[in-house]
């Protein structure tokens, strides 16, 4: 197994365009065309986690905090991070991260949060800006269906929970064939007019090559015409954080299932506002900025981490703070790469770590 294999398959379910400016995702230490032997997967990479690896003879680490994250001008040993760079360089052990991209991600570390917690209607809490695409392409009218087909199997035509939209126009195109040219209709050096249909759909950033690959394969034109053009419209399929709801419960019995559901040593929680819980919205990692997109969603509950001691007094009669740690909150980040690796190659050896990377001690 070739260590680009590997990866192409987490940056199809988690592309790298969705991390954000700040962050570091994606091959941190290794060589794409490296055969690999086995893979562990954790949230942190840490010494405990390179032995481990090196006991298991896995020479791929995935981990969801990216191991490098700011910029390294020297590797002298003098910080953990250049000790751990050191270390997989000398080992041969490859290093790869997926961290905002999967936070970002639909059905991401959210969503395997919100799954342990039995929400249903799971949804992005606060939905990615200026990341969508609108696509144009012109083609002959009996050909327009393979190509809506195409679009929509790709990926495109996505609105909120709508799917398979489009517009379409009627209308005629005209081209000139050039001379060493093949065209699907008309003859080189005759201007030709053909009744064509205007397709335009939504498409997120990230899939429109994919999508584009998609309809030339069934597009009849030897040069196909497209336009694509950004538009302010939110990506509801991406984004931070999710609000889904559960079976309505009594506020204080919700807070100690929580508890009880992550196995939480200890849990920080501002004062009840609303005595019923119906509508939960979620973060992993750390979530302050997204308090507005909860009360936005008319969350009863938000949780999340690394919450500082004046954020709870900003949440006062507005919602309940739940801070379950930051570790706890991402820590199922595990079970989502295991599920996208093993359900490619199914075969191929993957291990969750054991270590508990977590640097907070609950005494």
């Amino acid at each position: 197994m070739k260590l680009k294999d590997i990866t192409a398959v987490i940056e199809e379910a988690a592309p790298l365009t969705l991390q954000e400016s700040y962050d570091n995702s994606g091959l941190l230490v290794g060589n794409t065309d490296m055969d690999i032997t086995g893979v562990l997967l954790c949230v942190d990479v840490t010494p405990s986690v390179m032995d481990e690896a090196e006991a298991l003879k896995c020479n791929l680490i995935i981990s969801h905090h990216p191991m490098i994250f700011s910029g390294q001008k020297r590797l002298i040993g003098a910080s953990l991070t250049q000790r751990l760079i050191y270390r997989a360089i000398k080992q041969d052990v490859a290093v790869y991260a997926a961290h905002t991209n999967l936070d970002n991600t639909f059905g991401g570390v959210t969503f395997m949060l919100g799954h342990r917690l039995s929400l249903h209607n799971m949804r992005v809490l606060s939905p990615r800006r200026n990341g969508m695409r609108k696509l144009v392409v012109y083609v002959p009218e009996v050909y327009a269906e393979r190509v809506r087909e195409a679009l929509f199997s790709a990926g495109a035509g996505t609105v909120g929970r709508y799917d398979q939209c489009s517009y379409n126009i009627r209308g005629e195109g005209t081209f000139r064939a050039g001379e060493g040219t093949h065209p699907f209709v008309g003859e080189v050096g005759i201007r030709h007019t053909e009744s064509e249909i205007r397709i335009e759909c939504i498409v997120p950033d990230y899939r429109v090559q994919r999508v584009l690959e998609a309809v030339r394969k069934e597009h009849p034109y030897e040069e196909m015409a497209y336009d694509v053009w950004p538009v302010e419209l939110p990506d509801y399929l991406s984004g931070a954080g999710v609000v889904g709801e559960i079976e309505p419960c009594d506020a204080e019995v919700f807070l100690k299932r929580l508890k009880n559901t992550l196995q939480l040593p200890v849990l920080r929680h501002s004062p009840i506002v609303r005595p019923v819980v119906h509508r939960v919205a979620l973060c992993g990692g750390s979530g302050t900025e997204f308090i507005q997109d909860a009360l936005y969603n008319e969350a009863d509950v938000f949780i999340s981490a690394d919450f500082k001691y004046h954020t709870f007094f900003d949440a006062q009669e507005r919602l309940t703070l739940a801070d379950i740690g930051h570790y706890e909150s991402e820590k199922f980040v595990m079970e989502w790469f295991y599920e996208v690796i093993t359900k490619k190659f199914p075969t191929f050896v993957v291990h969750k770590t054991s270590t508990v990377s977590n640097p907070i001690i609950y005494l």
